[in-house]
């Protein structure tokens, strides 16, 4: 039986990924089947609560109010919107709705009590619910565990490197002491990154040293192909190859046994048999419906088919962790702070952040 440990270095790490490709996957797939079943998968909704104007300047994501790109913002959705959406993704399959908000963080106020009564609503349909609002304090932490939330994503990205290569208005150190403020409650963590950037394989194995000495590693690591919007600073980025993703799902699969990986972003590229190879290699948890956010994800109903074919089956509510309970706003032991913590800005000038934020301007 493979152990979890914590004390991976990088150049294990890079050892594992370059690997002899039916090597790496034998290792890999052995490892899965350890500790899942290899014939089940996650099947998460993604919703965009909130689309468009984040302040922030990341290099990847066409929501930053400062890039050009022709994605339209909307307010915060309605909780019967919400609950209506989370009911549409459990009859296609979803077990999970991952609710995102395009805030640098959560703010104490009306619309964070509206998200609270968006993770009661859902909990009560019997789905595990998760958000990413952007960096939360403890005791925000401790508001959404109490409403009922099973899973709080905050993604690292990238290595701490390259990190500062992507993004200028917030520090690596900030999402780390975010997960820290989640595992103070019983919510699970689910945290990964982006590959396709212009990192180096050495970055990509720098996150994964980042989120396997976490302890405990992250119940969830979504791993992302870059999806190059234009208007970004990272619109002329190269698509990931395939044997790209299927070496850094195998790898994470071997040094976080336990986690679910999660194939996210980038599967519109991806053909059947290589989704495949990404399931055998360890990948167990999906994002289905039209779209992540605001880019494009194949149709559900064409997700179903490809299970079908494969032999896997969506895997239920709470098979990993049991459901939270539900406290309801007035009997909260959480008051909300008004906290206004001081998350970094470290401001330094990333050349292609500052182009693409000039770019289109008449």
């Amino acid at each position: 039986m493979s152990i979890t440990r914590h004390n991976w270095t990088k150049d294990e790490i890079i050892a594992i990924y370059n690997k002899p490709m039916m090597d790496l996957l034998y290792e890999a797939a052995s490892i899965h089947r350890e500790h899942h079943d290899p014939n089940v998968v996650q099947v998460s909704t993604l919703l965009s609560i909130k689309t468009g104007g984040c302040p922030e300047d990341c290099g990847y994501c066409p929501q930053a109010a400062r890039y050009h790109t022709e994605i339209e913002g909307n307010d915060l959705m309605s909780v019967s919107q919400v609950k209506a959406q989370a009911l549409r993704a459990k009859s296609n399959g979803s077990s999970r709705v991952c609710m995102g908000a395009a805030w640098r963080n959560v703010k104490d106020g009306p619309e964070f009590d509206q998200v609270l009564e968006m993770v009661r609503t859902i909990n009560k349909l019997e789905m595990e619910v998760c958000c990413t609002l952007g960096m939360i304090t403890e005791n925000q932490a401790h508001r959404l565990a109490e409403a009922g939330l099973y899973a709080y994503n905050h993604n690292l990205d990238t290595s701490e490197e390259y990190y500062k290569e992507v993004i200028s208005t917030r520090g690596f150190e900030d999402r780390l002491q975010t997960i820290a403020n989640v595992r103070k409650t019983n919510v699970t963590v689910c945290s990964g990154g982006i590959i396709g950037m212009g990192e180096s394989i050495d970055d990509r194995a720098g996150m994964l040293v980042a989120l396997s000495t976490l302890n405990p590693q992250p119940e969830s690591v979504p791993i992302n192909a870059l999806v190059a919007v234009e208007g970004t600073p990272l619109e002329e980025e190269k698509p990931v190859e395939i044997w790209e993703m299927i070496r850094m799902v195998a790898t994470s699969r071997i040094i976080m046994p336990e986690t679910q990986v999660r194939l996210s972003a980038g599967r519109m590229n991806m053909s059947r048999e290589g989704q495949a190879m990404c399931f055998f290699a360890g990948a167990n948890s999906i994002f289905a419906g039209d779209k992540l956010l605001t880019t494009p994800n194949p149709d559900v109903n064409e997700d179903m088919k490809m299970f079908e074919m494969l032999g896997l089956n969506p895997q239920k509510a709470f098979t990993k962790v049991s459901q939270p309970q539900t406290v309801e706003a007035s009997d909260s032991q959480f008051a909300p702070l008004g906290e206004k913590p001081k998350w970094s800005r470290p401001e330094h000038k990333i050349e292609r952040n500052l182009e693409a934020s000039t770019k289109g301007k008449s």
